[in-house]
């Protein structure tokens, strides 16, 4: 099924079944100050052969989509970066914490320290075990039920800005194809969601072209799947639009190694879109 059908059913299912919360102004509390409403332990998967899964009922900004993955990739945690590709998605979060991120996402995909001293580069490991898996699909490979990589280091959690909300993802490979999954533990349905959805969506096709294998499946597990009080409007704004077709992803074809993707080598194409609904994330 359109993974923007499955989105939109779960926006329904809280609101439903949080209804006498909402009229009550019963609220679950947070760090953020700001309530919500929600449920626990969800699943959203989607099969690319329906499109890439940029939402159509509400424009995704994808230019921010493309700089903050490319930003992880590049083992970034800096502002300037992401400013540079006129990405502003952290610049709440920095301000919170002294104008630093500290070591999120980039820092634990591309240089995880260990307790031995060392630095493990998860995304460089995971594609080079990958490669092996495709060249050689009949052998057993000791590391085809290992091809994970997490940003969750405990060590470093009180160092971050913002401790991970999703991560750790799972690659698998079958049948000449590759899928993901991914794990988030705090889902913010209405602003982080549908990102975080078309960033891993991304990301799936990028090591499936650079290991050379067709792209198969997407699957999201949602934790503690919540929407903000501030925005419910929005949501129930959405939820009065009918969806378009998906649009198509195109990746430069001449891109062999996953360092090497640039803004330009990533587009949507075909990409048919509601008008934006803004809101203001609770940080």
């Amino acid at each position: 099924m359109n993974i923007e059908i499955q989105y939109l059913e779960l926006c329904r299912e809280i609101l439903a079944e949080n209804e006498q919360e909402i009229a009550e102004g019963r609220w679950t509390p947070n760090r953020t100050g700001m309530g919500t409403v929600g449920v626990f332990g969800r699943m959203l998967k989607h099969d690319f052969k329906e499109g890439f899964p940029a939402l159509t009922t509400k424009k995704l900004f994808f230019n921010s989509v493309k700089a903050e993955l490319l930003w992880f990739l590049a083992g970034r945690t800096d502002l300037e970066f992401l400013h540079e590709r006129g990405c502003h998605i952290w610049d709440k979060d920095a301000a919170r914490n002294g104008g630093k991120l500290g070591p999120i996402y980039g820092k634990q995909w591309r240089a995880w320290e260990g307790a031995d001293g060392r630095t493990y580069d998860q995304i460089a490991w995971v594609i080079q075990q990958i490669r092996e898996i495709a060249a050689d699909p009949e052998r057993p490979h000791p590391n085809s039920r290992r091809l994970v990589v997490s940003p969750w280091n405990v060590a470093d959690l009180e160092e971050m800005a913002l401790p991970p909300c999703h991560g750790p993802f799972q690659f698998h490979v079958k049948d000449g194809r590759l899928h993901l999954a991914v794990w988030q533990r705090s889902a913010d349905l209405f602003l982080g969601v549908p990102f975080n959805i078309a960033s891993y969506s991304l990301l799936l096709h990028m090591v499936a072209q650079v290991t050379g294998l067709a792209v198969g499946t997407y699957t999201h597990y949602l934790n503690d799947v919540h929407i903000y009080r501030n925005l419910l409007d929005q949501v129930r704004l959405q939820l009065t639009r009918e969806p378009y077709p998906l649009p198509r992803l195109w990746l430069n074809p001449e891109v062999r190694e996953i360092d090497q993707f640039t803004m330009d080598d990533i587009q949507l194409v075909d990409y048919k879109h509601h008008p934006p609904i803004r809101g203001e994330l609770s940080t």
